[in-house]
């Protein structure tokens, strides 16, 4: 397989599938395909399966594409503006924001993954349930704004503001802290609680989230009394 990741805020990742080569996607990310690309929409691994992907905020049914004939190509894009990062799942593990998940190689498991702890359940921004990728292959995702990608050190810590982490390697640990002071907590913008992440692993930070996204374009859509 290969691929190429293309565009500013608006991406595409162009997946080039070769003779017995396969890729599944999410449902509904699929943005163009040539002529040759079949496309049929599966239940993998069964029907329990397909209930954990949809309740961790994938689709019941994933998209399976191969090409007929030789050499296809099939583009996937994101649903909001923002980027598409590639993740080489075979180098480990990875918990995933819920609705993160964009497609991957068919060697890489799509699962659920609980929050460790009660409180990040319920300050965590993303719900009790995330998302894991596990196996082997590349895998995709795609998330709001810009991505920043920062590989923490052993005992390392960033605290990431609610929601704005999008991705981790299993060996980073996720907590929910205190944003601070009464005062701070109240008047500082970020809520009661921060994420914490401690390394050692990757994070993957988002600039901009759904939320936000949506809170910025309420002043400028119409309304009945407009």
């Amino acid at each position: 397989m290969k691929y190429t990741i293309t565009g500013d805020n608006l991406q595409f990742v162009n997946v080039e599938l070769g003779p017995n080569e396969t890729l599944h996607s999410v449902a509904g990310a699929m943005a163009y395909m040539t002529g040759n690309m079949r496309m049929e929409a599966v239940m993998e691994g069964g029907f329990m399966s397909g209930l954990k992907r949809s309740l961790s905020g994938s689709s019941l049914f994933l998209v399976k594409y191969a090409p007929q004939g030789g050499v296809g190509v099939v583009g996937l894009g994101g649903r909001v503006p923002g980027k598409i990062l590639d993740i080489d799942i075979g180098k480990g593990s990875w918990i995933v924001q819920k609705t993160g998940y964009l497609g991957a190689e068919p060697s890489v498991k799509l699962d659920m993954a609980f929050q460790k702890k009660l409180g990040a359940a319920f300050f965590g921004g993303e719900g009790f349930i995330l998302q894991k990728l596990s196996g082997q292959g590349m895998a995709f995702i795609a998330a709001c704004g810009d991505l920043n990608v920062v590989e923490l050190k052993a005992g390392e810590q960033y605290k990431v503001s609610t929601a704005n982490a999008v991705a981790w390697e299993e060996s980073v640990s996720y907590d929910i802290t205190a944003a601070g002071g009464i005062k701070t907590s109240l008047f500082g913008g970020e809520g009661l609680f921060v994420t914490t992440l401690t390394g050692p692993g990757k994070i993957v930070i988002q600039s901009m989230t759904l939320q936000d996204l949506a809170t910025a374009l309420i002043p400028y859509l119409p309304s009945n009394n407009s």
